[in-house]
This record gives C-alpha cells, sequence and structure tokens, in this order.
C-alpha cells in the first residue's frame, strides 16, 4: 500500500492505496487502519483500494471545525472529487459504516455496491434505551468481550508497540468520542434520508458482536429499499481482523 497526504478544506488527510482493478473506498472502524491487517492484502489482490485515515485518526488532521461525523463526509466526497472518482464501490466497518452512510445520503448516484460492516449512526429502539452499550462506562477489558468473538487472541500488548502507535491508539480513542457523545453513536437526522440510497447494499455482522445487535442490524437495514444482511461466524465487531478470508471472500463475492 502506497502513503499520501492530501489536503481537503485546511484537513490534511492520510491515504492509503493499492491494488488495481475498479476503485473500492474503504471506511475504516475505530481501531484505524493497518496496511499490514491481512485483509487489506486480499482486497488489494482484486482492486485498487483507496483507504483514508478519518479526520483525527491515524495521521489526519483534526481541524477544530469538525466535530461531526456529516463533517467527515462531506470531506470525503471532496475527496472523491479530488481524485476523479466518480463512481465507486464502498465499504464502511462500525464508524465508517456510519460515515459511509452519510454519503449515501447526499449523492447516491456516485456509488455503486455498498457493504456495510457493523455500522452504527442511527437510533431504531426505544428513546429511554441505549440500542449500542456505552462502552465508555465499562472497563477496558469488558469493552474488548464485546468487540470479539475472542478477546484473548486479539488482545495487543502496549509494551511492544511504538510510542507513535501508542499516539495513534489513544488519539484515534479520543476522536472517537468527540465524534460518538451526544447523542450517543447516532445521528437523528439520518434515518429520516437513508430511503434515498440507490446501490445495492449489504449489512454484514459478525455472529459474536456484541456493540452491534441481529435486531439493529435488521432494523437499520430496514431503513433502506432492498438492503440484505450477512453474518460471518466466529467473529465480534471486526470480522475483518478476526475472520480475514472469509471477510474478504464475502465483500469480494458481493462487490464482484
Amino acid at each position: 500500500m502506497k502513503r499520501s497526504a492530501v489536503t481537503i478544506a485546511n484537513c490534511e488527510l492520510e491515504i492509503h492505496e493499492g491494488g488495481a482493478g475498479a476503485p473500492l473506498l474503504f471506511l475504516h472502524p475505530a481501531s484505524g487502519f493497518q496496511a499490514s491487517d491481512p485483509y487489506v492484502g486480499l482486497l488489494s489482490a482484486h482492486r485498487r483500494l483507496i483507504a483514508p485515515s478519518h479526520p483525527g485518526f491515524g495521521a489526519s488532521q483534526l481541524p477544530d471545525w469538525i466535530d461531526h461525523v456529516d463533517d467527515i463526509a462531506h470531506i470525503y466526497l471532496e475527496l472523491m472529487d479530488r481524485m476523479g472518482l466518480d463512481k465507486v464501490d464502498l465499504i464502511g466497518c462500525s464508524i465508517g459504516g456510519w460515515i459511509a452512510a452519510e454519503m449515501l445520503t447526499k449523492v447516491p448516484e456516485r456509488f455503486g455496491k455498498v457493504m456495510l460492516v457493523g455500522p452504527i449512526g442511527v437510533k431504531t429502539g426505544p428513546t429511554d434505551r441505549l440500542d449500542i452499550p456505552d462502552i465508555y462506562v465499562m472497563p477496558p477489558a469488558d469493552v474488548q468481550k464485546l468487540l470479539f468473538h475472542d478477546p484473548a487472541a486479539m488482545a495487543v500488548d502496549p509494551a511492544t508497540l511504538s510510542d507513535e502507535a501508542l499516539a495513534i491508539a489513544a488519539r484515534n480513542r479520543e476522536t472517537l468520542a468527540l465524534l460518538v457523545w451526544e447523542p450517543y453513536m447516532h445521528n437523528p437526522k439520518l434515518r429520516r434520508r437513508l430511503h434515498r440510497v440507490a446501490s445495492p447494499t449489504l449489512f454484514v455482522r459478525g455472529a459474536s458482536d456484541g456493540l452491534i445487535s441481529a435486531a439493529y442490524l435488521e432494523s437499520y437495514a430496514g431503513l433502506i429499499p432492498g438492503a440484505t444482511t450477512a453474518m460471518i461466524p466466529q467473529a465480534g465487531h471486526a470480522p475483518q481482523l478476526e475472520q480475514p478470508q472469509a471477510f474478504a471472500q464475502m465483500a469480494l463475492d458481493f462487490l464482484g
């Protein structure tokens, strides 16, 4: 993967790009994007994979005017203009799925097929209950149990990380809190806009995902005309990390 930078609206974005073929825009989850993850090579072996780091994540800047996921959606639409991407297929994971959903409602004609993996972004249940568990009121070990099918296998020893990697991880968490704190994990207006989506859309969930329930995913998918759902066994909220082969195969089979 080649790494570069582009500045849009006074925000310098880190861009990872590799592979050849039809363009595929990948919007990463809260953990950020790591080019060394196995699923990256599996996807870029068949497609031109373009993966920006969201503002405030990785090495991308976070101007003070960005305080909502919708702001990032507008930046990425301009990034598509800058890169000459008239129409792209799209994969969005977790908060990346939320950003993708916002983009789809604005210019639906610019997207081909779309895969949303454990997406957040809408409120589907009763107003007096959270759709998604509050990760900010529980110990980190309990959050890991919600995120992964096998938390022990996915555990990372901080002592093995460089200072740069530790700083990025902390920055990613800080930016996530800024974007999802209030209202928690959703945009109240988004569900009223999703009927505009014109792309064939696949919602994907890891079978052991403790954040995104099957009922939430089904309700979310029901807001997009013709959307379908699928499940990846032995995976939690990040099936691309726990089951990279199954994830990549599902994505390539769906996207074509």
